[in-house]
């Protein structure tokens, strides 16, 4: 009975906490987020496509030259410098310098810096295929530092030029060229600034500011836009130390064209000139003048029996514009008198004594490293 008790007593024990007890919690269950298959990467996050375009028509060039004493003060220059190695040898020596090009056309066509193939007496290009050629010196421009070459190589690649005018400050650029001569390399930047002039560097400036790396070597090179197609020849940086600090200047590609079309077609470019000598309207001078705004171009000077002088123009005048265009500096309004073909009639608007009055001049022939 005492087992029987104890039996009993123990099942019931068991009962009310089988009863009364809560039910184990069910194993714990972990939930793993699956990520999606992933689409490949946007193009627009990679330019594998604008460089593999651009970079079959840049070129690598290699001169060798006489070395002659006073060369020009802008290649010493340690703050402002055209970027094109050099290795010089002393005077009555012969030097060589690397810079890169840009093929234009199937033809062999190659556009460069007037600086990278000036008084060169040998000129060498290796292209991005591996095939190299002499070339020869079709014309060149050093008021825009522009030159053009051609070499005799059939199947070229040639660039396909952008339209500048739709290019904006923050646009994604790539430099393409040979820096320090280790070979054919891309950076990536973007459009820092469009129109920089009044640098010292050629007479006639209308650069894009870039940030994108650019060294000695690529003077000459490429810059091209997210689709492969030339923006600008690249021609000079700002550095203390003559590598790239981030400011780089390109000649744009519709200046290009202008000149590389007159330099093929009649060997150097003609420009339309009118005998003067300028200066910016200062917010002082407008108010002295009386004048509504500081745009335009105070004439300062007059070259005796040039077109101007011709045409009736005095010092004093402020010229606002030329041939139907606003002129808005001194630096845009040297752009426009180039522009013009010589012997051509031309309208020209100036302020005299608060007056305007308009004026007809037969633009004349820009002499060489003239005065405007």
């Amino acid at each position: 009975m005492i087992f029987a008790q104890t039996t009993t007593i123990g099942l019931a024990i068991w009962f009310l906490f089988s009863v009364l007890s809560p039910p184990p919690a069910p194993p714990a269950v972990v939930t793993v987020k699956e990520v999606p298959a992933q689409a490949p990467v946007s193009s627009e996050l990679s330019y594998r496509g604008a460089a593999k375009r651009a970079k079959a028509a840049v070129v690598n060039i290699y001169t060798s030259k006489e070395v002659k004493s006073g060369r020009r003060a802008l290649f010493n220059d340690p703050v402002l410098k055209r970027f094109f190695g050099e290795r010089d040898g002393e005077d009555g020596t012969k030097a060589s310098s690397l810079g890169s090009g840009v093929l234009v056309s199937p033809q062999g066509y190659i556009v460069t810096n007037n600086h990278v193939v000036e008084s060169a007496a040998e000129i060498e290009v290796a292209l991005a295929d591996g095939r190299t050629a002499s070339a020869k010196l079709i014309g060149s421009d050093p008021e825009t530092d522009l030159a053009v070459i051609k070499i005799d190589l059939d199947q070229l690649s040639a660039i396909d030029f952008a339209n500048v005018d739709q290019a904006e400050i923050g646009d994604v650029v790539l430099a393409i060229g040979n820096p320090f001569g280790v070979g054919q390399t891309v950076t990536m930047g973007i459009i820092s600034a469009l129109g920089r002039s009044e640098l010292g560097i050629n007479t006639f400036e209308n650069f894009i500011q870039t940030d994108a790396a650019i060294n000695p070597g690529n003077s000459g090179g490429a810059l091209v836009d997210v689709h492969g197609n030339l923006l600008g020849i690249n021609t000079a940086i700002f550095s203390k130390t003559g590598g790239s600090l981030g400011i780089g200047f390109a000649i744009p590609a519709n200046i290009v064209k202008q000149v590389m079309d007159a330099i093929i077609k009649d060997g150097s470019v003609t420009r339309g000139w009118l005998g003067i000598e300028v200066q910016d309207v200062t917010p002082d001078l407008a108010a002295s003048l009386k004048l509504d705004s500081s745009k335009g171009a105070l004439i300062a000077g007059v070259v005796r029996n040039g077109p101007a002088a011709v045409a009736g123009i005095r010092p004093g005048d402020v010229l606002l514009n030329i041939d139907g265009k606003e002129v808005t500096n001194s630096a845009q309004m040297l752009n426009l008198i180039a522009a013009l073909p010589p012997e051509q009639a031309t309208p020209i608007t100036v302020i005299r004594q608060g007056e305007p009055l308009t004026l007809n001049a037969e633009i004349g022939m820009r002499p060489k490293f003239s005065r405007r």
